[in-house]
């Protein structure tokens, strides 16, 4: 027997207490960074967004949509809206359509149980000459509370030009995240786009670039290169083809030849978003076109979406998708290039974000509407 063989093995002393409980520190430490970290980057991130948003992003992008999800969903459905009628500081101030001599203008539309005086009453908006390329009105579309307003605004396409700009986050992509200056003089209108692409799993082309695939079935917003938009089934009434400048896609469509589709109550397999997500009261948008070709853009607070669809039925919409939700994602500016030194207004006075929103650069993609024929600047 080899003295080497009696000898005892050597035996690594454990780690102190005082050592285990640094390494605990750093690694707790460790963990705490990272969110840090991206929490401070979420809010410090190129682009117009409040606080809020920033932060609801953010615990989404750690993965913690579903959570996000639940709570909005109990919040939402536990607030249903008023069932008093609403005061009129939220109601569009009454206006007239006089100087509109010629062109087209859409009929007043059917108003709701409730009736308040200027319900479904056309306000005419910009002008090119005589012509009008801008109405606005609003509905009540929920019977059993009289509180719930939706604007609408009426585009008329053959006097506007409508683009698609990229947010700086979301999606990112081509082109600037703020309406140029070289624009400013002809605009129109500017209103929010749809859901996060990642939260909606649906594509965007933009000017030659796919950022996110085209997907069959879903809902788009296809923006011709005259900047016409047509609102489409992708693969059954619109495909890629050469004179496409834009698509922006969002969900399933809500309405299809001019009624609410079915199972909008329902939301099988999420077609319109998270599960429960149609039942929220809660800011909504839509975007359609009615059997003229006209744009349509509905919004409000307190809607459902169902609704969000009666009231996009309500303003004529044959095609229609539901946008962007949730305050303060709905947005709707109106502009008067027409007439010197005006200022720009909301689609609704209790309309969430700024009125000058997209004028500086957005953290989410948008629309923005221009006249196609500048006209005489009036005093």
């Amino acid at each position: 027997m080899s003295v080497d063989h009696l000898v005892p093995p050597t035996v690594s002393p454990r780690p102190k207490p005082r050592r285990r409980r640094r390494i605990a520190v750093l690694l707790i430490a460790a963990l705490l960074c990272y969110p840090a970290g991206t929490y401070g980057y979420a809010l410090t991130y190129p682009g117009d967004a409040s606080f809020a948003v920033r932060t609801v992003d953010w615990l989404r992008d750690l993965g913690l949509g579903g959570l996000v999800n639940t709570v909005e969903n109990w919040w939402y459905t536990r607030h249903p809206p008023s069932t008093a009628p609403p005061p009129a500081r939220e109601l569009p101030p009454a206006g007239s359509s006089a100087g509109a001599t010629a062109g087209l203008r859409p009929p007043d539309l059917p108003v709701g149980r409730f009736a308040p005086a200027g319900e479904g009453v056309w306000t005419a908006g910009a002008h090119t000459g005589t012509q009008v390329a801008e109405y606005t009105t609003f509905v009540q579309p929920d019977p059993a509370h009289a509180s719930v307003v939706a604007g609408v605004a009426w585009l008329n396409q053959s006097l506007v030009r409508t683009r698609l700009f990229s947010g700086t986050k979301d999606p990112g992509g081509p082109g600037p995240a703020a309406i140029p200056d070289s624009l400013r003089g002809t605009l129109v209108a500017a209103f929010n786009s749809g859901f996060k692409l990642k939260d909606c799993q649906c594509g965007y082309y933009l000017d030659g670039t796919t950022v996110a695939p085209l997907r069959d079935g879903v809902a788009s917003a296809v923006i011709d290169d005259t900047g016409r938009v047509s609102v489409a089934q992708w693969g059954r009434d619109a495909t890629m083809g050469p004179h496409i400048a834009a698509v922006r896609q969002n969900l399933d469509l809500v309405i299809d030849h001019g009624a609410p589709v079915p199972g909008l109550d329902l939301n099988p397999a999420g077609h319109w978003g998270s599960a429960s997500n149609q039942f929220q009261y809660t800011w909504r948008s839509g975007l359609g076109t009615d059997r003229d070709g006209n744009l349509i853009f509905v919004g409000g607070g307190g809607l459902t979406l169902h609704t969000l669809a009666a009231a996009m039925v309500q303003a004529g919409i044959q095609q229609g998708m539901e946008l962007d939700i949730h305050s303060p994602m709905v947005t709707f500016n109106s502009y008067r290039p027409d007439l010197a030194g005006s200022s720009p207004h909301k689609l609704l006075p209790a309309m969430p974000g700024q009125v000058d929103r997209y004028l500086s650069a957005d953290q989410r993609d948008f629309f923005a509407t221009t006249l196609r024929f500048p006209p005489p600047v009036t005093g």
